[in-house]
């Protein structure tokens, strides 16, 4: 009976080609089968680097059919790479159900590491901070989402938060960000491509700097400086435009959610947010 193979899961170029380890090669050119998120895109590697190893769709509406037969070549002595378009599989990506799937199966699950976009953003970001958060993309629906932000927000003020987000969300997600985060933040996109940047400012500026999203985006809220106002001490003033923010942009579904959001974020009482509204509206 023959060896089990491997499952190598690997990590390649997020959009530089040259960034792909020589071992990510070598495992690549010497494996019986890469299964790829999108056979296109992982084709364009291969050939770039001369490799000819026969290519499965293996993506997140396929994985539980198609790890069965994954398993069966595994069994049979083939070793398989397991790719996702860019980073590294399981992160943010497919591949988690086959990797689950094999090694349950009891065959060797080996990692070859290598881009990370979460990585490069930290550490072109010049950031002190004991430690990071990596929270992947915000949740889609409103409820999870709210309580996504939620939590970003109370995990930054000790630690660096790094999430990704799409263009065509970004806009929302900053307003959203805009309610509990007032220090600046970072945006970077399109990493190690050509057109790469790197963004620092506040939600309202880094909404002016990209008026139209155009790439993948990795955002980075820095920890909370010790300076920075702490919960219970903001302003009539303060707690006016916040309320403002979150019924102008729509974040909640009425005005008593607005004020209850604004208690959350400030750490103060309902009661408390009502009462400055009322003089801050007849200061006015």
């Amino acid at each position: 009976m023959s060896r089990p193979g491997t499952l190598y899961v690997v990590a390649t170029p997020i959009g530089h080609l040259e960034d792909i380890t020589l071992r990510a090669l070598r495992i690549l050119k010497t494996v019986a089968l890469v299964a790829a998120e999108d056979t296109r895109r992982t084709g364009n590697l291969l050939r770039h680097y001369d490799i000819h190893t026969p290519i499965i769709s293996v993506h997140e509406h396929n994985e539980h059919a198609r790890a069965p037969r994954l398993i069966e070549r595994l069994a049979a002595g083939d070793s398989v790479a397991l790719v996702t378009d860019a980073g590294t599989p399981g992160v943010s990506d497919p591949g988690a159900a086959i990797v689950a799937a094999v090694r349950s199966a009891g065959i060797r699950v080996e990692p070859i590491p290598g881009p990370s976009a979460v990585i490069a953003a930290i550490s072109a970001a010049g950031l002190k901070t004991e430690g990071f958060l990596f929270l992947g993309f915000a949740p889609i629906k409103s409820k999870a989402r709210k309580q996504w932000f939620k939590t970003a927000a109370n995990e930054a003020r000790n630690r660096a938060v790094i999430f990704f987000e799409a263009p065509h969300r970004l806009h929302k997600t900053l307003d959203e960000l805009s309610i509990s985060v007032k220090r600046p933040i970072i945006a970077a996109r399109e990493l190690t491509k050509i057109h790469e940047e790197m963004v620092f400012g506040t939600t309202a500026a880094l909404k002016s700097a990209f008026a139209v999203p155009l790439g993948e985006f990795t955002l980075i809220i820095p920890p909370q400086d010790p300076s920075e106002q702490v919960a219970g001490e903001a302003s009539d003033a303060e707690i006016s435009q916040l309320f403002g923010q979150i019924t102008e942009n729509n974040l909640v579904g009425s005005k008593r959610d607005a004020a209850r959001t604004v208690a959350e974020r400030l750490g103060l009482t309902t009661k408390v947010v009502y009462e400055a509204l009322e003089r801050n509206k007849l200061g006015q």
